[in-house]
């Protein structure tokens, strides 16, 4: 191969290369743009959404007499659009998953919460409830969810969904949300533009001399991710509902000794007790959210 010859494919490595950085980081820079389509799918359905109370879940789903309930959801000012695609059959729904997600980590995004299968609750809800699109009632055993977050540099909030399931016919399908977050509106887990405080991770409490906690592996991972953290301090701040006769004392005993269990489990996960600190709650602060009621304990990580 001739010296010219050489020079001409180095130079077509070299500009194929910088065009390929130049998109990426494009990409990267523009967190309102949707993310690209999973090639090997086609486009069905392109829904608005304007809403100042739109649905957003970061833990699994149930339904209760008609009504919706999850550990940790938000009703969020957002303007975005949701879209839906059909995957082709030559492909699977997981690859479109993992399409979606690195391109997020591509971006920065951080995963809030994410579920598979029947853990995510039935998907008769996620499709009717929570998206509004029928086509996506599949099976429960064979769907996931993740969500999402990013924090631009403007302090702009960024939420990402990702759907996917597989229907009785066997036909795949993905629904994607990407949401810009009104200013002021509180998302958990995602804090606004150089805020110090991760959280709160709300875990559900239950028991006596032991402690049950209701809480998912996802959050788990979370909390020991920002743990590590060069000066991070973990606060757990222990709540309580003040039974019908129940002395305020004995509350906020109840709130501090499931708060010092959970601790205990941190330890075992990675997470050293002196890097830890505990606030006693119980039933004397009130929190308006819904999704942080009863016993519980919340989970903050607070950095320099």
């Amino acid at each position: 191969m001739s010296d010219t010859l050489s020079k001409y494919f180095v130079f077509r490595l070299l500009v194929a290369v910088i065009l390929s950085t130049v998109a990426g980081a494009a990409s990267a820079e523009l967190p309102e743009a949707m993310p690209q389509a999973f090639a090997q799918s086609t486009l069905e359905a392109t829904v608005p959404i304007e809403s100042s109370g739109h649905l957003v879940l970061f833990s699994p789903v149930r339904e209760v007499n008609n009504e919706i309930r999850s550990e940790s959801l938000a009703r969020l000012p957002v303007s975005g659009e949701g879209r839906l695609y059909q995957i082709s059959r030559d492909a699977s729904r997981r690859e479109a998953r993992e399409h979606y997600l690195g391109l997020l980590q591509e971006r920065g995004a951080s995963v809030l919460f994410e579920c598979s299968g029947i853990r995510c609750g039935r998907s008769n809800v996620w499709a009717n409830q929570i998206f509004s699109q029928s086509v996506l009632y599949g099976r429960d055993a064979t769907q996931d969810y993740l969500v999402a977050g990013l924090v631009t540099e403007d302090g702009s909030r960024w939420l990402t969904s990702v759907y996917t399931v597989t229907r009785g016919n066997l036909r795949e399908y993905v629904w994607v949300e990407h949401l810009k977050v009104s200013a002021g509106a509180t998302v958990p887990g995602l804090g606004a533009e150089n805020d110090r405080v991760s959280g709160p991770v709300v875990v559900p409490w239950q028991g006596g001399v032991t402690y049950r906690f209701d809480w998912q592996a996802t959050d788990r991972r979370k909390i020991s991710e920002l743990a590590r953290t060069d000066g991070a301090r973990v606060v757990l701040v222990g709540y309580s509902v003040l039974a019908g006769d129940e002395l305020l004392s004995d509350a906020m005993a109840r709130a501090r000794k499931a708060a010092e269990s959970l601790s205990e489990v941190l330890v075992k996960t990675g997470v050293p007790r002196q890097q830890q600190e505990i606030v006693v709650a119980g039933p004397a602060v009130v929190v308006p959210d819904p999704a942080r009621q009863g016993d519980r304990v919340e989970i903050m990580v607070i950095t320099r």
